[in-house]
């Protein structure tokens, strides 16, 4: 059955077109938005497509509206995709009572634990529902995929490219959870979403994942401030790092001194990230 989609507002920038998009999703049983921004050169050819995913608290209009990420795109010919970071409104109790966890904090997990079970599916969501919808309405050559994070969705972006190598050409992060078993965002995420099993959560840590890969050729771009306030504690990066070099993955890690974890952090080095897919997205 086709999906109704539903535009709630457009904008025009760089000659392509923005649109903040609602549907009702199969795979989380709720409403859940998008932007995606489609430049020009669409109109004569599909065009490659590359997500991000967004940080805790945000939605999907955050990215959009601070990375300037839509110049690139339109000079690269890319198309841009931005999901919430979660479902939101399902009448679960306490879904709203925690920055970090619940609305805004759906950590791009398939949630195993009731209630959220039923609802905070954004794995899937991500990876199969939302380019199957992408390709049924917009210009999308979903055979040319790439994403990419920021934070959580640095974490989000690194779990769903290792674990579908035949759908991501290439992955990049800035300030990525690196390690969401061994930080507090991370455990209070999974044990929540997943439960007590540590043994589950290694599906949704990239540090445990690229551990037991053999080496792959799809590059991974990780950008990291060093004033950034969650670096030790919630981010670690070495650990990732580590496990790259050791399975020997193909990782360029960039440290940045001064900066912090903010969209000005993103929009500085917007411009690499695009031009780092471009390189593997376009033929």
């Amino acid at each position: 059955m086709t999906v109704q989609l539903k535009i709630l507002k457009q904008h025009a920038i760089f000659d392509g077109t923005l649109s903040f998009c609602s549907h009702f999703s199969a795979v989380c049983h709720c409403p859940m938005n998008f932007s995606i921004y489609v430049p020009q050169q669409a109109s004569q050819t599909p065009l490659p497509v590359l997500y991000f995913l967004a940080g805790l608290t945000c939605t999907e209009e955050n990215f959009m509206a601070k990375a300037g990420a839509q110049r690139y795109a339109a000079e690269l010919g890319l198309i841009l995709v931005a999901p919430d970071t979660s479902p939101r409104n399902t009448g679960i109790p306490g879904e709203g009572a925690d920055w970090d966890f619940g609305a805004g904090a759906g950590f791009y997990v398939d949630a195993t634990e009731s209630p959220w079970n039923k609802h905070y599916r954004t794995y899937s969501y991500v990876v199969e529902e939302l380019p199957t919808l992408i390709s049924e309405y917009f210009p999308a050559d979903v055979a040319r995929q790439g994403i990419f994070g920021h934070s959580m969705g640095g974490h989000g972006a690194l779990v769903c490219g290792l674990r579908n190598g035949d759908r991501y050409r290439s992955i990049s992060a800035f300030a990525p959870i690196a390690a969401p078993s061994q930080c507090p965002w991370g455990q209070k995420a999974l044990m929540g979403y997943l439960g007590a099993d540590r043994t589950a959560w290694d599906l949704y840590d990239a540090t445990a994942i690229v551990s037991t890969l053999p080496a792959d050729s799809r590059p991974i771009l990780i950008d990291q401030g060093m004033s950034d306030p969650f670096l030790s504690e919630q981010l670690r990066p070495e650990l990732f790092v580590k496990a790259c070099r050791a399975t020997k993955r193909d990782l360029t890690y960039r440290e940045h001194s001064h900066y912090d974890h903010s969209y000005y952090f993103i929009a500085t080095f917007i411009e690499d990230h695009i031009q780092f897919h471009a390189r593997h997205l376009n033929p």
